[in-house]
């Protein structure tokens, strides 16, 4: 491996570390500062924050691998994608800056939904709480995941400690570069490193789709085109081969934006209400330029495979390949580095949203009721250690499939909590019984679908996308449950 390289992870990961020190010197001194970060975010930290911690590794792996394998068929999933942001920018993130702090000041999304239906509190807080850690640590497994691919196709042969192979190696140095920024610095360290990260995320999903095109060998738009007519016409067709229920489970990827705890927060923690729309252009239009990378990395990386009779193995692994091979060593340091920002920006949120639950609404819920700021600072700590030990545990299998677990865990969210979002900020008739009736009805629901295998195959045809039950069953538990119960004291007028 060249030094180059190394030059450019060492200055990466230097750089993460040093944001995680200085967050640390500004902002752990309470649970608001350590979890919520002051509610202090200007409009481009927030925006790129919550890009950056939505978009994962899948960006560079999951979602250029599917087109790489499918074709345009699978970019539904991205238009999807910016659908429902800009509808969780526009319909949640005001309203819910303004009622986390109207309802008592809430610093993470249990607390919120306690606040907001007082009579079920302690179940709210509960429950909550167990689907936001159990969907985690599938989650952040996922982010390790990527990393340990990075680190098996990139430096084969390279790591030699213990015994462990290249991809545990890859998780160890993954997680432990995470754990050392986030546990230091908090919030702040995750939401300034998240608009570090997402930058470099950006200039790698321009450059690298740039150079497989127009670079040496790759012919550009004209010989990419015909290339993959010869290998397979559908694949530069959107629709083509594309079932309904194929497209229904592409699209419907949107919904999960409205329940997904580690963007949404990001809303929360905006410096001000009358911000947020600044923030909303800043985050889209970073994600468009993104997802628009990320589709050209997939589709034209194919073309470029052919033309070089490249053998890929595993399409998930076409950016690493490509930084490789088409670039000089500092370059393909810096698009390492890229893909590892995608992959610890994702997995330090939800690292910290999982810490912050199981402080506020089980350690200081549950055990010490009359536990310090400072106290639940250093029990968040150890939390976010214990669920990045739990994560590394679930992506120890190699064969793992990056896209396949982020579908998982997205769909458990967006079921789970997105209609129950939707409603208490929006429909004021809804109750305390029909938010805890959503949420179960909801995760349960995904939950049951993935173990019938009904997300592979339903009645004998393409499987359908768990979310789409999942966050129908939820939405129509929460409306008749809060329709058919009395719980006067929660019917409050919501203005905005």
């Amino acid at each position: 491996m060249a030094i180059g390289v190394w030059i450019s992870l060492f200055a990466y990961f230097a750089l993460m570390i040093a944001i995680g020190v200085y967050a640390m010197r500004r902002a752990t001194s309470s649970s608001e500062d350590y979890m919520l970060g002051g509610r202090a975010l200007s409009p481009k930290v927030a925006a790129l924050s919550a890009g950056a911690s939505d978009m994962s590794g899948w960006l560079l792996l999951g979602l250029p691998g599917a087109l790489f394998a499918s074709g345009l068929g699978s970019a539904w999933i991205g238009i999807g994608l910016l659908v429902g942001a800009f509808f969780n920018w526009t319909l949640v993130a005001p309203r819910l800056r303004e009622q986390t702090v109207h309802y008592g000041n809430a610093i993470t999304i249990p607390s919120f939904l306690a606040n907001r239906f007082p009579t079920q509190a302690l179940s709210l807080r509960t429950v909550s709480a167990i689907v936001i850690v159990i969907f985690f640590a599938v989650y952040t497994a996922s982010g390790l995941v990527a990393g340990g691919k990075l680190f098996e196709s990139a430096f084969s042969g390279i790591f030699n400690f213990g015994g462990l192979s290249d991809y545990a190696v890859g998780i160890v140095i993954t997680l432990g570069v995470v754990l050392a920024y986030t546990v230091v610095g908090g919030f702040l360290a995750v939401s300034m490193t998240d608009f570090v990260q997402g930058c470099i995320m950006m200039l790698a999903l321009v450059i690298m789709p740039a150079v497989v095109l127009f670079g040496e060998g790759g012919g550009g738009f004209a010989q990419a085109s015909q290339t993959l007519n010869e290998v397979d016409p559908t694949l530069l067709s959107w629709t083509e081969g594309l079932t309904v229920i194929g497209w229904l489970s592409a699209v419907t990827w949107g919904l999960g934006y409205f329940g997904q705890p580690h963007i949404i927060v990001r809303f929360m923690a905006i410096r001000t209400l009358e911000e947020v729309p600044t923030a909303r252009n800043i985050g889209m239009s970073w994600m468009l330029i993104s997802l628009i990378g990320a589709v050209s990395l997939g589709v034209f990386g194919r073309a470029y495979a052919v033309r070089n009779g490249m053998n890929i193995e595993d399409p998930e692994t076409i950016f690493i390949l490509l930084s490789d091979l088409l670039f000089h060593p500092l370059i393909t340091g810096f698009l390492y580095a890229a893909l590892l920002a995608a992959v610890m920006s994702t997995i330090s949120s939800q690292l910290l949203v999982s810490s912050s639950s199981l402080t506020e609404d089980f350690y200081r819920l549950f055990l010490r009721k009359e536990a310090t700021d400072k106290e639940c600072v250093g029990v968040g700590r150890v939390c976010v250690v214990l669920v990045g030990l739990v994560a590394a545990v679930i992506a120890s299998d190699p064969n793992s499939q990056v896209l396949a677990l982020v579908s998982n865990a997205w769909a458990g969210f967006g079921a789970a909590f997105g209609p129950l979002i939707i409603l208490s900020l929006m429909w004021p008739r809804t109750n305390g019984a029909g938010a805890i009736a959503g949420m179960v009805v909801g995760a349960a629901t995904v939950m049951i679908w993935i173990s019938l295998g009904w997300n592979g195959e339903f009645m004998g045809g393409p499987g359908v996308y768990e979310i789409i039950p999942g966050f129908v069953a939820a939405f129509i538990a929460i409306m008749v449950v809060s329709s058919v119960t009395e719980d006067a004291g929660e019917y409050q007028h919501i203005t905005r």
